[in-house]
């Protein structure tokens, strides 16, 4: 887990409009106006195992306005925790209260204004990451989502719960904390796109399917997991829930093993599970061996899980 932090309270005032935006564009943050009042600004920044940027960032008056282009493709999110802000997108604008989170797509232009002192948390998550998680690639643009009701509730108030800490946070309690916001994160999106980007049969084979989605990561665990469970449990018919995968491009095999991968390969990276074997991480998620799992691994991902755990405990 990589970590850096900066405030301006360390600088001269007339060299802390310049530090600031040199410590912004190092989160790939462009800054445009700077309130005229004596300036000062602060963040800590924390980058996962997955890649993933958490970013607790507060400052007086500014604006965040602009794009970058030459960043890996990735999607962001903001969480407002105190004070008001204004999203610019075009011709629309979205005023933010506390609890309230945008998000969008990285190198896309936009004015995130605040007219007072702010605190927010900034979360940038890689494609990379998110992809194995994904049933529709995500063609998003920039939207809004209301803290106040429903499962956006939770996420904000998870990140609430993690801003309060991120400064003494470890890379163990962080391990689970990124894994749980990637799944809020794109259940949140579907729900955004089910409801207002979609509509009609497809739209409902979507939401469907990304249901179905949701019940197998549950049970990724269970070696019997099999199609014919699956569709008994949301009442459908085998031949309905393949179709449903064939649409998406995809096999309800295929999806379950490229899932079960990802926990493995998880899992092989993360302090928590440093001293479970190969094959106590290959049960864990479902496999029957360990020798087919290191073979299915290989496939995959070009590298033996032994060779995968031993250079990443090489790296650290």
């Amino acid at each position: 887990m990589k970590a850096w932090q900066l405030s301006t309270e360390s600088f001269r005032q007339e060299e802390r409009r310049e530090v600031w935006r040199d410590a912004m564009r190092r989160l790939c943050l462009p800054i445009g106006e700077i309130g005229e009042e004596e300036f000062y600004g602060s963040l800590s920044c924390l980058i996962s195992p997955l890649g993933i940027e958490f970013a607790l960032i507060e400052g007086g008056a500014q604006e965040i306005s602009g794009r970058y282009l030459d960043q890996p493709a990735a999607i962001w999110l903001v969480l407002l925790l105190e004070g008001d802000a204004l999203l610019t997108d075009g011709d629309r604008q979205v005023k933010l209260i506390p609890g309230d989170m945008i998000y969008g797509p990285t190198g896309v232009e936009a004015t995130l204004r605040f007219s007072s002192n702010f605190r927010q948390i900034y979360i940038k998550a890689p494609r990379l990451a998110l992809n194995p998680r994904l049933i529709f690639p995500l063609s998003l643009e920039l939207g809004y989502l209301s803290g106040q009701k429903g499962i956006d509730h939770v996420l904000s108030g998870m990140l609430r719960s993690l801003a309060d800490v991120l400064n003494n946070i470890t890379a163990e309690q962080l391990r689970p904390i990124e894994l749980a916001f990637t799944e809020f994160l794109i259940t949140s999106l579907a729900s955004e796109r089910n409801a207002f980007s979609l509509g009609g049969a497809a739209g409902a084979r979507e939401a469907h399917l990304h249901r179905i989605c949701q019940t197998i990561e549950t049970r990724l665990g269970d070696p019997d997991l099999n199609p014919g469970r699956i569709a008994e449990e949301h009442g459908v018919s085998q031949r309905y829930l393949q179709k449903l995968f064939t649409v998406a491009g995809k096999t309800f095999t295929n999806y379950v093993r490229i899932r079960r991968l990802e926990r493995c390969r998880a899992d092989l990276v993360s302090p928590l599970y440093a001293q479970l074997s190969l094959s106590e991480i290959c049960f864990r998620w479902g496999f029957n061996g360990s020798a087919h799992f290191s073979r299915t691994f290989r496939d995959q991902y070009g590298i033996s899980p032994r060779e995968y755990r031993r250079q990443h405990t090489t790296d650290e």
